[in-house]
């Protein structure tokens, strides 16, 4: 993912956490139990307004099976589900597992679908797919995480998040701080593209390097889109050309394309 400045962290452990397990942006994230995590300020007694954000967005969407779970808000943080196969990309990068088949990504890409589907469904723009938000669970299943983006309140009003795309993951537009519907949906195909390819979008573009973020930028906005051949090819090139009116019009493609390779009939 794109490179973060160097930071030195002061580690801190709340009743119950045992370790560290990740560090976001405004967070560290706890182990509890095999099946608990902790997601907590940098600082103790720091800021807990984006972790309860999280957590109304969290409460809206409820159970289901490809969104990660609350389990509690608190006063030191926010308890949720642990996905033991910790992130999409740290799986598909490190050397720890079996490379995956054919098959399971093209049923990950599925997953990850269906989580958005539901989550717009709900009024919710997550504002953050990418990657490093999909968890993969113990059984090899995918959970969307990190919600800290924008939803439709009882009243009808926008309640806006936190979150902005990392810029492989980023639908140029005139206001960056505009979310939409397609703006999840570009994202999702970068994020579909990562999980075909194994690699982000743009490879030859190293972060870091003086002036990376402009030129994956400037291709974006170009149409200068990855012509990378893999399964959903036609998928991503009509997220990134924002061509899909919603997340299940995407989805239906995606089963259309998965029924043959599920058949044995695909290779």
């Amino acid at each position: 993912m794109e490179d973060p400045e160097i930071i030195e962290y002061h580690y801190y452990y709340p009743p119950g956490v045992k370790r560290v397990i990740a560090v976001g942006t405004s967070a560290f994230i706890g182990e509890v139990d095999s099946s608990t995590v902790l997601k907590y300020p940098l600082q103790p007694g720091g800021d807990m307004s984006r972790l309860k954000h999280e957590y109304r967005l969290l409460s809206l969407l409820g159970q289901h099976s490809r969104i990660i779970a609350q389990k509690g808000l608190t006063d030191i943080g926010l308890f949720l589900e642990r996905a033991t196969n910790d992130t999409i990309y740290k799986y598909l990068t490190e050397a720890d597992h079996r490379p995956p088949t054919l098959q399971q990504r093209v049923a990950w890409c599925r997953e990850v679908a269906e989580a958005v589907e539901y989550v717009h469904s709900k009024d919710v723009i997550h504002c953050d797919i990418q990657p490093t938000n999909v968890l993969v669970d113990k059984d090899l299943h995918i959970k969307l995480s990190d919600f800290q983006g924008n939803y439709i309140s009882e009243n009808g009003e926008i309640v806006y998040g936190w979150s902005g795309e990392p810029c492989r993951y980023f639908c140029p537009r005139d206001d960056e701080f505009e979310s939409t519907p397609k703006t999840d949906l570009f994202a999702l195909g970068s994020t579909i593209y990562f999980i075909m390819t194994g690699h982000e979008v743009f490879p030859d573009i190293v972060s870091g390097e003086d002036g990376w973020h402009e030129k994956v930028i400037s291709r974006f906005a170009s149409g200068d889109f990855p012509s990378d051949s893999h399964a959903f090819q036609k998928v991503t090139q009509k997220c990134w050309n924002c061509r899909y009116d919603s997340a299940s019009e995407l989805l239906e493609d995606i089963r259309d394309i998965e029924k043959p390779l599920i058949s044995g009939s695909g290779h």
